[in-house]
């Protein structure tokens, strides 16, 4: 059972790493992973990253196996969830992202622009998940 769940984990971070590779090779999207932790709720981790996006740069349509929680701390960055109007969020603003939901950021400005991100998501399952059927909607 250990190897079993060993090498489950071990794909769903390969798996994860792939898709981040493919997000990060969006020009000018570029994600720094700063911590991931366990948390005391059963299955659920933690993790943090500093996410810069370089001006007329978007990061397309994903998803995440829980909660995103979005700190603008730089220039300013517009998103899209799912169903929902773009709007734009500048530095020092906030922003939650509910699980599953699927959005984009693009920045519209002419300087970088930087979020940290807080996600705090079910353990063993990739971090971001490319949701490119919500474009064809």
């Amino acid at each position: 059972m250990y190897i079993k769940s060993g090498a489950a984990l071990a794909a769903a971070l390969i798996a994860s790493a792939t898709v981040a590779a493919t997000i990060q090779g969006q020009l000018g999207v570029r994600r720094t992973d700063l911590q991931r932790h366990d948390l005391s709720i059963a299955n659920r981790e933690t993790v943090q990253a500093r996410i810069d996006i370089a001006p007329g740069a978007t990061a397309p349509w994903h998803r995440h196996p829980g909660e995103e929680i979005i700190y603008v701390i730089e220039g300013a960055l517009e998103y899209q969830l799912e169903g929902k109007s773009p709007a734009t969020f500048r530095a020092g603003e906030v922003l939650f992202v509910p699980a599953g939901v699927a959005h984009k950021a693009h920045n519209p400005g002419t300087t970088n622009g930087a979020e940290l991100a807080t996600y705090v998501v079910e353990k063993g399952k990739p971090l971001v998940v490319p949701a490119p059927e919500v474009e064809r909607r």
